[in-house]
């Protein structure tokens, strides 16, 4: 019988079968053998071994269109990175490191700035990556505002919701559709940072061929295995210069007469970006003197 792996947790994989029912798996032998690790949005084939209470093994994965490390899913065809206005405030050189991450992968992504019911103080900032070659959604998810947007995008497509603790990735979720249920937590008073609420990649069905997949929150993420000179290519926004400055391989850095510098300081590119580009380029360029 073949499913999809809605949920993976401790070694067990709980698969939305073709007859409805949610079976609880286990990997075959051969699999782990062959170091053949199943992800969450995974098509799979699975045999039944006690239909009374619906367990089973998984014996084969089907080929797969694309996979993520982080978030470590499978088959998806968005992903929808959610960070808030305000509390916690927004880190955008995490950010960016994300969005390097996701273009590396070639999966599309759409910025999404929740709680604008919260504070206008980072807005400015905010709405700056609207310059970044991405579309970037502003929503409140307690207020519902934007919502309508954020399902138009999501319709009949497989969404990965991603983003730092506490931003309102689970209770977007809720607004989009309340009897998902998912779980929400409260951001802690003393640090305004989120509790770690979704603790596993997760696969819900919002309705026909729409799902989303809900991940755990992170704090950190590297960019790495890409060189400091191809870092460029990963910014859309800085790409677009690719060729045109006065050096044909202008890292747009430290180099004379470059329009990118020249697009910052005429506000066509966010500066926020322009020197998280810089910090990242400088740290791959430090790596590779290890």
């Amino acid at each position: 019988m073949s499913g999809k792996i809605i949920k993976g947790i401790g070694g067990f994989y709980y698969i939305d079968a073709e007859d409805g029912h949610l079976y609880e798996c286990k990997a075959k032998g051969i699999l782990r053998n062959k170091k053949v690790k199943p992800l969450v949005g995974d098509n799979v084939n699975i045999e039944i071994l006690d239909p009374e209470n619906n367990l089973g093994n998984i014996v084969e994965i089907l080929p797969r269109f694309n996979s993520l490390i982080r978030p470590a899913v499978a088959n998806v065809d968005q992903t929808i990175i959610i960070f808030a206005v305000s509390e916690p405030e927004p880190n955008f050189n995490l950010l960016d490191r994300f969005l390097v991450s996701m273009e590396k992968s070639g999966v599309e992504t759409i910025i999404c700035f929740n709680k604008t019911d919260l504070s206008p103080d980072n807005m400015e900032a905010c709405r700056s990556y609207s310059k970044s070659g991405y579309e970037t959604i502003f929503i409140s998810a307690r207020e519902g505002e934007g919502i309508d947007r954020l399902r138009e995008i999501i319709k009949d497509r497989t969404t990965v919701f991603a983003g730092p603790s506490g931003v309102g990735k689970s209770s977007t979720l809720n607004a989009i559709k309340p009897e998902a249920e998912a779980q929400t937590g409260a951001i802690s008073d003393k640090i305004k940072r989120g509790k770690h609420t979704t603790r596993h990649s997760e696969l819900m069905h919002i309705g026909g061929r729409t799902y989303i997949m809900d991940t755990p929150g992170f704090s950190s993420l590297y960019v790495d295995s890409i060189e400091a000179e191809d870092l460029k290519e990963y910014f859309p926004d800085i790409a677009a210069y690719t060729g045109k400055c006065r050096f044909n391989m202008c890292n747009h850095v430290s180099e004379p007469d470059c329009l990118v510098k020249q697009a910052v300081a005429d506000g066509e590119i966010s500066r926020i970006r322009y020197e998280d580009y810089v910090m990242i380029y400088n740290d791959l360029k430090e790596k590779r003197k290890w």
